[in-house]
């Protein structure tokens, strides 16, 4: 990236960011210690300011020296069919296991699980105090949680301790499922 490049991301975010704040050019300027011509000039693109400057701002805004100077993000995007990560686990690779979420969530997973008949998976344990939820889209899913079963129909829930030996299995038709997993904190 250009400092040219730099300028333009950094006027268009911190004009975006401050009105939607509600924050006037002289409001921040009050609680980041930067001059109300200084913001003026970022804002129009006419001033390359010093690292400090825009540590200011960015500690002002409360936002990190990433979102000042990254490029500015559309209002939504849209990630075809295929675009995000998959992999296929089990004997065979007959379960597919496809990532929800483009952008991470500290603490959660989001996943989709699509288990044709016969398909069958273990899930990995994972650390002490783990909660993991599974939703079933469609179809039956099998889950077995250290020894017990749990036969899953559409529109079931279970909750179960992730941090236990767990697998998954499609054993009449095909299933869809949803699993959320909340990480302990460590």
């Amino acid at each position: 990236m250009d400092e040219q490049e730099l300028g333009r991301n950094l006027s268009t975010n911190l004009r975006w960011l401050r009105e939607r704040r509600g924050v006037t050019q002289a409001a921040l300027g009050e609680v980041s210690g930067v001059p109300r011509s200084t913001i003026a000039a970022l804002e129009s693109g006419s001033s390359n300011p010093t690292l400090g400057v825009v540590a200011r701002l960015a500690t002002g805004l409360q936002v990190t020296l990433d979102e000042l100077l990254s490029a500015p993000k559309g209002l939504g995007n849209r990630y075809p069919r295929g675009t995000l990560p998959e992999e296929r686990r089990g004997p065979k690779g007959l379960a597919v296991v496809q990532t929800l979420l483009p952008d991470p969530i500290p603490g959660l997973e989001f996943q989709r699980l699509v288990l044709p008949h016969g398909a069958r998976f273990a899930g990995v344990p994972h650390r002490p105090g783990t909660r993991e939820y599974l939703y079933v889209e469609s179809g039956e899913v099998v889950l077995n949680v250290s020894g017990e079963r749990f036969e899953v129909s559409a529109g079931d829930v279970v909750s179960f301790r992730g941090d236990q030996a767990h697998a998954y299995a499609a054993v009449i038709g095909d299933a869809v499922a949803i699993s959320v997993v909340a990480l302990a904190p460590g």
